[in-house]
Parts: structure tokens; sequence; C-alpha cells
């Protein structure tokens, strides 16, 4: 444990350092981010703000991890490799959002298709790598243990597991902040939850994500000077799906990330109540926007949703101490 927070606290050092160069570089090279009008007015400002932060976070987190922790835990390559299939995606869909070209909305329900397939292919790969490479063929449930399952029932629930976490922590993006400090509330908890495990490895990679996220917020502060983007929201996702599913605790997934939760949840009931009534139930989707509309200034909203998500984390990690 003491090794993961360290290792966490030089990735936190290396990207503030790397992304003093790296948000400069970004906005002379054009990588601002188009805003939609369908969004708060309030966010137009927003406009041109460099995106595609999330390239920093994942940079960082490969250059640490190599030396620090892929020699003699192989296993590492899982989650890397998820995070490295989703950030191509998630980068070619940032393309498609900078000003000056043709918008494609990231929460359009095109937008969520797309996010649910590539979820559901890397939660496909997730499944047989976990249960036959890993041999990690169970489930955790609180209080009663762990259960073996089958080959079939691993690989659909991490079909079902990869894809919702994906999607709803890419609706989550949106606000200055708020999807980092969740992911860095979530990557905590199971990183001491790996740790109680014994899977240091998995503890390492999960700090070495929270301190790479750490760097990023320094710039991603209201007001912030980059936005993560696609391409850091798709592979975060997908990787910290990836690291439930090899704690076996992905049942606690909807505690730990119960803003993620509850971001998908309103996206759908928004869409559905539309499409089945004609009415909308909440001001604007996702979430975040809706309380914005409320009355709640955008930093009120992270701070208050960034404290929900801690308890969660508190929560999930409690559970999983469960005897």
């Amino acid at each position: 444990m003491v090794r993961a927070l360290v290792i966490g606290s030089a990735a936190a050092l290396v990207a503030t350092i790397a992304g003093a160069y790296f948000v400069p570089t970004l906005q002379r090279m054009g990588i601002g981010k188009a805003i939609s009008e369908e969004g708060p007015q309030s966010h137009q400002a927003k406009a041109g703000t460099p995106t595609m932060g999330g390239l920093l976070v994942l940079a960082v987190v490969a250059v640490m991890t190599v030396p620090t922790n892929l020699f003699g835990h192989p296993e590492v390559l899982l989650p890397l490799g998820i995070m490295a299939a989703a950030a191509a995606v998630g980068f070619a869909d940032d393309l498609l959002t900078l000003q000056g070209r043709e918008r494609i909305g990231g929460h359009e329900r095109s937008g969520l298709v797309v996010k649910a397939l590539l979820g559901a292919g890397l939660g496909l790969v997730a499944g047989l790598v976990v249960y036959y490479s890993l041999d990690i063929n169970y489930v955790f449930v609180p209080h009663y243990g762990a259960y073996d399952w089958g080959v079939v029932a691993i690989v659909i629930a991490s079909v079902l597991v990869v894809a919702a976490t994906t999607s709803s922590v890419a609706i989550s993006d949106g606000l200055d902040g708020l999807l980092g400090g969740l992911l860095v509330f979530a990557f905590s908890a199971y990183g001491l939850i790996a740790a109680t495990q014994g899977q240091g490895y998995l503890s390492v990679f999960c700090f070495t994500v929270v301190g790479a996220l750490i760097g990023f917020l320094w710039f991603n502060a209201h007001p912030a000077r980059v936005f993560l983007g696609e391409s850091g929201a798709l592979p975060l996702g997908a990787a910290l799906a990836t690291v439930a599913l090899m704690t076996g605790w992905w049942l606690l997934l909807p505690v730990i990330g119960v803003v993620f939760v509850a971001e998908m949840a309103a996206d759908l009931i928004q869409i559905g109540s539309f499409q089945l009534r004609g009415k909308r139930v909440l001001k604007m989707a996702p979430l975040h926007h809706h309380f914005e509309l409320s009355g709640w200034q955008e930093t009120q909203v992270v701070t208050r949703f960034w404290l929900v998500g801690l308890v969660g984390a508190f929560l999930g990690v409690a559970l999983a101490l469960t005897d």
C-alpha cells in the first residue's frame, strides 16, 4: 500500500509538470472544444477551451506503469490495453467536436449507442481474459463471500459492466473538475480494495491513475484550462470497470460510482419520458445540467456531486471489508 501511494504521488507530480507544457501545446494547435448550443448558455464562454486532456492522464499512467509495475505483473496489461483501445475511439470522437468541424454530440443517441457498443466489445475481451488468463472466475457479494461463476456468466457480466460503466462515465463529463474528481474517488476505492486482497500490482495501477488525474485536475479546476474529452472519459471508464472485474467486486460499482449511475439513469429517464409521453422530466440532461438550470452554480454542482461520490466510495470500501 505504501508503494502504491508513493507511485501515485509521483504520478501526480509528473502529470502536473507535464501539463504545464501539454496544455499550452493544445492551445497552439487549436484543439479547441466546440460547445453545443443546446447546453446551458453559460457554457458558451467555454468554447475554444482545449480538449483531449485525457491524453495527458493516459500518457502519465503508461509512463509510470512500465518501469514501476509491469515487470513481474503482466496482468496490468489488461487495463492498459483496454484503456488504449477505448482511447483510440475517444480520440476520433474528440476530433468531431473541435471548433470549425462538423460536430457530433457525445450525448446524442448515436453517441450513446457507439459508447455502449464500444463498452460491450471491450467487456467481452476483458471477461475472456479475466476468466481464462487471470483465472478470476468468482464474484464477491458483501457479507456472503465469493461465488464461483462459469465462463458464460462472467462474460455476460463483463459485457454489461464495462458497457454500462463506460457510457455512464462519459455522460458524467461536462463540468469543470466533475468527472476527474469522481474518478479519483472511484479508483482510490478500488485501489484500497485491491490492496486488502493482496493485489498489490492492481492497487499500484489504481493509485497511478489517481495521481495522473490529480495532476490533470490542476488544470481542469474551474475555470478549466483544458477538458478531459472523450479520449479520457471513455478509456478511464473502461479501465474502472476492468479493475472492478479483476478485484471480483464489480457488484460494488453502482455504490462506488453512484453519481455515474444517477447520471445514466437520469439520461435514460429523460429520453424515455420524451419518447413515450412527449414530456421531459428534467430541465436538461445530463443530470448536472438540470441542477445548473435549477439555480446551482457550476462549482456548487461539482462540489456536491463530489461529496456524494466520496460517500459512495467510502460505503463501497466498507461493504468490501464486511465479513
